[in-house]
């Protein structure tokens, strides 16, 4: 009765799966188990008494074939990054602070995209090179305003020094020039620049009233009188732009001393010391 109910049961499951799978159910072993079969090209179902799958026709128990895989296309030569390209550019000019702040971007975003581009993109050497320029333009800013910190005062005064000896040297010109001026024009003096640059007796920039930042001037102009007093003039030189183009002024009259004043004002006064050297 048992043999019997064993039999009936696996016979319906083998019309169950039969119904449900197309394919036979294969049974062994000393309890029945049944399994069923499958193509391993297509999946398809396969008796156990089949040898060749009737979808694909592949053999029964055969590996599937594992199609090859697509042989790779063949890619054109790397191009050099533009990004490096111009990080090196930027870096040449490390002088300019901008240009290194340039070069140290772009070195590093031309880095990253050539990692990304799994060989299309070429130019790591020259991204490196524009981001050590950079790196050692930045480092070199401290540097420079250190030295120009401590050189530009130094010019600053260096100029204004020679600017001072120079209108010195004019206030003199200028003073040698009234006494022979005045000697040829019945003991009067010049009372314009102009007057001594028309008898040539200085250059045509000093009569101009300009000349390495000093302003000079002539005043206190006037002839001798028939009341017996003497011809007089005064000239100046002030400087053009005070503690920038000079800090002294200078001036000098009819009695040829050349007088100095510390604070730029350059009256002929009392409070303008004489010259002694």
């Amino acid at each position: 009765m048992r043999n019997q109910l064993n039999a009936l049961t696996q016979g319906t499951a083998k019309s169950m799966f039969r119904a449900n799978f197309g394919a036979e159910v294969l049974c062994f072993g000393a309890g029945r188990k049944c399994m069923s079969m499958f193509c391993a090209a297509c999946g398809a179902a396969m008796s156990g008494d089949d040898k060749f799958c009737r979808s694909c026709g592949a053999v029964a128990g055969a590996a599937p074939v594992v199609p090859a895989p697509a042989p790779p296309i063949p890619a054109g030569p790397p191009e050099t990054s533009t990004k490096a390209v111009i990080s090196l550019v930027s870096g040449l000019c490390l002088f300019f602070f901008p240009l290194s702040v340039v070069a140290i971007i772009f070195g590093h975003l031309s880095l990253s995209e050539i990692k990304k581009s799994a060989g299309r993109l070429k130019g790591e050497g020259i991204a490196i090179a524009g981001l050590v320029l950079g790196y050692v333009g930045v480092a070199t800013i401290p540097v420079i305003l250190i030295i120009a910190a401590i050189a530009i005062p130094n010019l600053l005064r260096a100029r204004m020094a020679a600017n001072e000896s120079s209108s010195l040297a004019s206030i003199r010109t200028i003073s040698t020039a009234e006494m022979t001026y005045a000697s040829s024009h019945n003991g009067s003096y010049a009372c314009s620049l102009s007057d001594l640059g028309s008898d040539q007796l200085i250059d045509s920039v000093l009569a101009s009233g300009q000349k390495s930042g000093y302003v000079f001037q002539i005043t206190s102009c006037a002839p001798p009188s028939d009341a017996g007093n003497d011809a007089k003039f005064e000239v100046t030189a002030r400087p053009l732009t005070a503690n920038q183009t000079g800090v002294r002024a200078y001036c000098s009259d009819e009695s040829n001393v050349i007088r100095i004043d510390p604070g730029g004002s350059a009256p002929c006064s009392e409070r303008a010391q004489p010259l002694t050297d």
